[in-house]
């Protein structure tokens, strides 16, 4: 075996092991949010009038294993962000890696904002315009499998675009990407925002820009922080060069 080949077989076998650490933890995050997840079903459905139906024996399991999920992802975010942290340490100078670490906290806290932002905001606004729909024409009846679906995929794309200034920030810290580049890719980039606004809101103006905006401050915000991670990390290396 050529010594490539065996730098290769040590990073698999790294990776697999930081792959491993982290369905770790989802699983036994999984089993713990599983343990009280018929608490978090009755305080999401509290506002209901009416009890969802089940269609069948397996929708009770079902639901409880998507609620419980989204808790599970939540916390097994940041021991992800800290696995990929560890598995690429070793190519970082050491003042990446302690500002590169620093991140990693914050993105469970933007994770739990993004989720806030779609369940608190988003959730309601879609659920009530979706049902002035059916007002006075069809009887709505919920099934617990549909309108948790319904939810999650409400919520969980605002926490997952939450995490953009993280991602920004600790990819200019590593150099893959940089404030130029950002800033030559933001048509491209509002597109997409403003795509992704309108497949998931009601089809009114007043509900995409409530959605659109805010993703435009995130991606100017990732701008702003991507600028000032790349001047910290230009002038480390100007001084670094120096000695």
């Amino acid at each position: 075996m050529t010594e490539q080949e065996l730098h290769l077989t040590e990073h698999l076998a790294e990776l697999r092991k930081r792959i491993l650490i982290t369905l770790g933890v989802f699983l036994a995050a999984l089993c713990g949010a599983f343990i009280y997840v018929e608490q978090i079903y009755k305080w999401l459905t509290r506002d209901l009038d009416t009890k969802l139906q089940t269609l069948g024996p397996t929708d009770v399991l079902w639901v409880y294993l998507m609620i419980a999920g989204v808790f599970a992802i939540a916390v097994t975010i940041p021991v992800a962000g800290y696995q990929i942290w560890r598995f690429v340490v070793p190519g970082l100078k050491p003042t990446e890696r302690r500002a590169s670490l620093a991140y990693i906290p914050a993105l469970a806290v933007l994770f739990v904002i993004g989720i806030s932002f779609g369940y608190f905001v988003i959730y309601p606004m879609v659920l009530s315009f979706l049902n002035g729909l059916a007002a006075g024409t069809f009887e709505t009846n919920y099934t617990a499998e549909k309108y948790f679906r319904f939810m999650i995929n409400m919520t969980v794309p605002f926490g997952v675009l939450f995490e953009m200034p993280v991602v920004v920030m600790f990819l200019t810290t590593l150099g893959i990407l940089n404030p130029v580049r950002l800033a030559k890719a933001r048509k491209l980039a509002y597109f997409v925002l403003t795509i992704v606004a309108v497949t998931i809101t009601p089809p009114d103006i007043v509900s995409d820009v409530l959605v659109i905006v805010p993703l435009f401050l995130l991606y100017e915000i990732s701008v702003g922080l991507s600028r000032f991670v790349y001047v910290r990390r230009q002038a480390r290396l100007d001084a670094a060069a120096k000695l």
